[in-house]
């Protein structure tokens, strides 16, 4: 889950990044270390064997900078991921590494592995304690963390217009090749070139408004084994609205993407007892949140989320559109302070049991622990 900072002290605990409370290592002479890190002990409960069981993980990272004149900085970030349910030696997944310059109001610029630009609207109903943000897939499309991405981000236009913001992003091909010794992308995280853009304005009030376009070419290999979602083009747009003071946190968004979407053991109305992967042609995604973050440290959340997901094609039996994605989220989180939370989410399934895409109906609860510093 890629989570954003929004409550004062009970949300950062929450979040990927896990940097809020970074711990300085070096600083001297124009050249700054700083070290987060994030352990998250966490168990999830549910029907289904897939989303049963202990989803405990951490994150380290360094974010380091140096001034290299009066107006340009250079600048660099990495995290890691460890889960710990994972058999030893295949629990390390790299978050972020890319490393870039700073040069006063003109803005930021870097390239490495970075979030993709189409998941700034997102980003503003991924708060939940444990769900939300569905559709933010990793590694293709610009939709969630991604590889090869060359980004540029300019803060209160120029230095000219408070809270005008917005940002500029490119993504090079990751497509599977013979000369990869067998490490070939999975057909869920291939891509080929691609760009996005975003422009956010947040006012002096709390009130944000957020929208973002991408496009990235999709891989033959996409094209000729998914049955449907075949457009030479991935496309994701989104725009969200929010509201951000007095302890309120309320957000909501709306996204379309198309050939986008990937799902996975889709059952084959022509061939019983089959299964097939496809991307969808079209999702339309619709996800709400609100949050009241009380002075001693508790925050309940409320949310929404939905994505329904539209494909034909006749040789599967498959035509029409359904749900992947529809459900109640019912959570609360307690801080003890900045660096130590607790909390606890129910996710209330609205998927019906026959489905067309054979997408799980189980309700899902998680419980978590979260120390970060």
């Amino acid at each position: 889950m890629m989570k954003r900072n929004i409550l004062a002290v009970v949300i950062p605990a929450l979040l990927a990044a896990g940097a809020v409370n970074a711990a300085e290592v070096y600083n001297k002479d124009g050249n700054k270390l700083d070290l987060h890190g994030k352990v998250t002990a966490k168990h999830r409960f549910s029907d289904y064997n897939g989303e049963n069981g202990d989803k405990s993980y951490e994150h380290l990272g360094f974010k380091g900078e140096t001034q290299i004149n009066s107006d340009v900085t250079g600048y660099g970030r990495y995290e890691a991921e460890f889960a710990d349910n994972k058999e030893e030696g295949s629990s390390v997944a790299t978050r972020y590494a890319f490393a870039g310059l700073k040069i006063t109001d003109f803005g930021t610029i870097d390239y490495g592995r970075n979030m993709g630009i189409a998941y700034d609207s997102l980003a503003y109903t991924d708060v939940m304690p444990e769900w939300g943000g569905d559709q933010s897939n990793s590694d293709n499309f610009l939709t969630g963390l991604s590889t090869g991405v060359l980004t540029y981000r300019n803060k209160d236009f120029f230095g000219l217009v408070d809270g005008l913001n917005f940002g500029l992003q490119y993504q090079g091909a990751n497509n599977p090749t013979t000369l990869n010794e067998g490490k070939d992308r999975k057909l869920s995280r291939q891509n080929g070139d691609g760009w996005g853009t975003s422009v956010e304005y947040v006012s002096p009030v709390g009130v944000g408004i957020v929208a973002n376009y991408a496009a990235v070419n999709r891989t033959n290999e996409q094209n000729s084994r998914s049955v449907s979602g075949q457009g030479k083009k991935a496309e994701a747009w989104g725009t969200g609205l929010k509201y951000d003071a007095n302890n309120i946190y309320v957000a909501a968004i709306y996204s379309e993407l198309r050939n986008v979407s990937f799902v996975e053991g889709i059952p084959s109305t022509v061939a019983p007892g089959t299964t097939f992967d496809a991307f969808s042609d079209k999702t339309e995604v619709f996800e709400a949140v609100a949050q009241y973050n009380f002075d001693f440290g508790l925050t309940p959340s409320l949310g929404y989320v939905q994505a329904k997901a539209k494909g034909t094609d006749t040789s599967t039996g498959i035509s029409g559109n359904d749900y992947i994605n529809k459900y109640v989220s019912l959570g609360a989180t307690y801080a003890f302070n900045k660096n130590f939370s607790v909390y606890s989410e129910y996710e209330i399934n609205l998927i019906k049991s026959d489905n067309l895409y054979g997408i799980n109906d189980d309700d899902k609860v998680a419980v978590g622990v979260t120390y970060q510093f």
